[in-house]
């Protein structure tokens, strides 16, 4: 399967480019999301429920939508990379990466030798089985998405340190896990949060990054915007889900 040429050189020059999370392990809500109009599609298997067996036929899904299919792994350990990659994913999403050091293990473990530790195996989905392995190994640190989520008062205090990571792509906010992490559970718009908000987003500039960001709520858009975020999502299959059913079980049963 084939890499957008593109793809991470547009993230890099921060042009407004937006995605949605996909937590229910399901290929059709890939595939709905794809079509959707969505830049990007965050596959999560760190919270959701998918493995490995489900990662294979969401990546399958999303390889027939434009949209670039990003996997989020459960832990930033260099195996868990390799499987993602091998199996199609486009770009990885780290969570917890709160140091320097951290972000430079995601980053090598995303690209191959000589720029990386990737384990090389030609014959993977990622490298079309084989049949565009050269291509796939010469230009995947160039394509490939590296993502490294922003979800402690330490990655906020190390942020210039993180940013200044060659490959370190998008430092990607995860709000909750930072709210509670700074002990201001789910206030987005406090002061605190807002500060740790331009905080991240200035860094990204200052290192040529990306600065992203999950928001649950379509009115937070604007305002991330503004503070200079232009990788973004906006809900969940899973919440998108809930939310109608709620609708159509209260509508059913209106008096």
């Amino acid at each position: 399967m084939k890499i957008s040429p593109d793809f991470r050189k547009r993230v890099l020059a921060r042009e407004w480019l937006v995605g949605t999370f996909l937590n229910l392990g399901s290929p059709i809500t890939v595939e709905i999301a794809g079509l959707a109009g969505f830049d990007w599609l965050l596959i999560d298997h760190e919270h959701g429920p998918g493995g490995e067996d489900t990662l294979l036929h969401q990546l399958h899904a999303a390889s027939g939508t434009p949209a670039f299919p990003v996997v989020r792994i459960a832990a930033n350990e260099t195996p868990r990379f390799k499987r993602a990659l091998d199996m199609g994913a486009s770009g990885v999403m780290a969570p917890y990466v709160s140091t320097a050091a951290e972000a430079r293990a995601a980053v090598a473990a995303v690209r191959y030798p000589p720029h990386g530790v990737r384990g090389v195996a030609k014959f993977n989905r990622g490298a079309g089985f084989g049949g565009d392995f050269e291509e796939y190994y010469l230009h995947g640190h160039e394509r490939l998405l590296t993502v490294v989520q922003i979800e402690t008062t330490e990655a906020v205090n190390n942020i210039d340190e993180i940013a200044a990571v060659d490959g370190a792509d998008v430092l990607f906010v995860g709000p909750t896990d930072l709210s509670y992490n700074m002990g201001i559970r789910d206030q987005l718009e406090s002061e605190p949060f807002t500060a740790a908000l331009k905080k991240v987003s200035a860094a990204a500039k200052k290192h040529g990054k990306a600065a992203g960001i999950l928001v649950h709520n379509d009115k937070l858009v604007p305002k991330v915007r503004d503070l200079g975020y232009t990788f973004v999502a906006l809900g969940s299959d899973g919440g998108g889900v809930r939310t109608a059913l709620l609708g159509f079980a209260a509508a059913l049963k209106a008096k």
